[in-house]
């Protein structure tokens, strides 16, 4: 697909091309989820028929590609801005990703299967990779840096999967996370006086109850000191 030309322009009322067949789709699936885009409505919000899009993309899973690569250019990171402190470059990767996955939320479910290969996510990976091949010991030992890659990506995909998930609980069930836990501490606490989860009760009594955005950084922060573990 990525090497695929576009069909000759047409004139008329309505001009097509990939950019508009994908900024058509990120409107619906940022509106409606991803449930919400199919090549019918997309056709429609662009007021051509469906027959029309099929020059531009073989099939849905080739749109929901697109979409993907252009969440990508969200995410990469302008050479300048990425610090010579590895862990300060993962933390800006990390940041850009989390901000783009709340913009579109259903960003993360296309994400944990097969690699995306558009060139923005392409541009994304080489930046992740370029960062990491900056921590000490790891250049040069692709094994390592593969793995270190992998974990990273890993608890991105889900924690963002997970907080998304609880946001749109919220929304379906129009309360939020803390009107959720008082409704549900009465029978929570019968639960852990009967002393069977000693280590689950402790954390509920004596755990704090963080921000989403703490609780993603705090996260990343344990899984920064394993790949600097690995490697030390």
């Amino acid at each position: 697909m990525w090497a695929r030309p576009e069909p000759p322009a047409r004139r008329t009322p309505h001009p097509l091309s990939r950019e508009l067949i994908v900024g058509a789709a990120l409107e619906l699936a940022d509106a409606d989820g991803l449930e919400g885009v199919s090549i019918r409505r997309v056709a429609a919000a662009l007021e051509v028929g469906p027959m029309r899009l099929y020059g531009y993309v073989d099939t849905k899973d080739e749109l929901l590609d697109l979409m993907a690569d252009a969440v990508y250019a969200e995410i990469v990171p302008p050479a300048a801005h990425l610090s010579p402190d590895w862990r300060a470059g993962l933390r800006l990767i990390a940041g850009l990703t989390r901000r783009a996955a709340l913009r579109h939320e259903w960003f993360p479910e296309l994400l944990g299967g097969r690699p995306h290969l558009g060139p923005h996510a392409l541009a994304a990976l080489e930046a992740r990779l370029s960062v990491l091949s900056t921590v000490p010991n790891l250049a040069g030992r692709p094994a390592a840096l593969r793995r270190a890659a992998a974990a990273f990506h890993a608890y991105l995909v889900g924690a963002l999967r997970t907080e998304l998930a609880e946001r749109q609980a919220d929304r379906v069930e129009g309360r939020s996370e803390e009107q959720w836990r008082d409704a549900m501490s009465p029978y929570l606490r019968r639960v852990l006086d009967e002393g069977r989860h000693p280590h689950l009760a402790e954390l509920v009594v004596e755990g704090e109850h963080p921000t989403p955005g703490a609780e993603f950084e705090a996260g990343l922060e344990i899984v920064l000191d394993g790949i600097a573990a690995q490697v030390s």
